[in-house]
C-alpha cells in the first residue's frame, strides 16, 4: 500500500469516526399519495375543507387574502367549516420585523378570528416555513404552496395529498410542538 492510499484510508477513517451518525428517519407508512401540481392544489384543498367532518389544522408561512382570490376562497371555506362544527386551527409565521409577511398574516388572522377560527403564531425567533394542512386526522396536504394568489394561481408549485392516518398523526405531533 502506498503513502497516498494509506493517507486517504486514514482520512476516511477519521471522517467516519468524527461524523455523527445520520438522524434516524421516521418509520415509513403506507399512504395513498396524489401529486398536486400548480393550480391543482387549491381545488383539492378546497374540496378537502368542504368534506372535513372533525378537524382542520393548518400551518402556513404566508396566508394572503385579497379580492376574490383563491386564498380568499380557502379562508371562506375554513370559516364555513368552523360554522358547521369542525374544529379549525391555523398557525401562521410571525417575525420580529415590521414587514409585509407580518402585515399580511396579521390581517388574515383577524379575518379568521372573526370567523371563529383559532389562530396561533409561531415563536418570533424561529421561522416556521411550513405549508401543511391536516384534515380529520387522515388527509395531509404538504408541499410548496403558500396560501397566496401567486402560489395558488401563477407559480410553479408542487405539493402532495397523502391519505394516511399514520402520517397525519406524525404531522400533528410536530405541529403541536410549535
Amino acid at each position: 500500500m502506498n503513502r497516498t492510499t494509506l493517507s486517504l484510508l486514514c482520512a476516511a477513517l477519521l471522517l467516519a469516526i468524527a461524523s455523527p451518525p445520520p438522524a434516524a428517519a421516521a418509520e415509513p407508512h403506507a399512504a395513498m399519495v396524489t401529486l398536486l401540481k400548480d393550480v391543482e392544489f387549491s381545488g383539492a384543498l378546497l374540496n378537502g375543507i368542504r368534506n372535513a367532518r372533525k378537524t382542520i389544522i393548518c400551518s402556513y408561512y404566508l396566508f394572503v387574502v385579497q379580492g376574490k382570490s383563491e386564498s380568499e376562497k380557502i379562508l371562506e371555506e375554513l370559516v364555513r367549516a368552523r360554522r358547521r362544527g369542525v374544529e379549525v386551527r391555523v398557525i401562521l409565521e410571525k417575525s420580529r420585523q415590521k414587514d409585509r409577511l407580518n402585515e399580511e398574516n396579521l390581517h388574515t388572522a383577524a379575518l379568521l378570528s372573526r370567523g371563529g377560527i383559532k389562530v396561533f403564531f409561531d415563536t418570533p425567533d424561529v421561522v416556521t416555513h411550513l405549508k401543511v394542512t391536516v384534515i380529520d386526522n387522515r388527509y395531509v396536504f404538504l408541499g410548496s404552496h403558500n396560501l397566496t394568489q401567486g402560489a395558488l394561481k401563477f407559480n410553479n408549485e408542487l405539493s402532495v395529498l397523502m391519505d394516511s392516518p399514520e402520517i397525519a398523526a406524525e404531522t400533528l405531533t410536530y405541529l403541536n410542538q410549535l
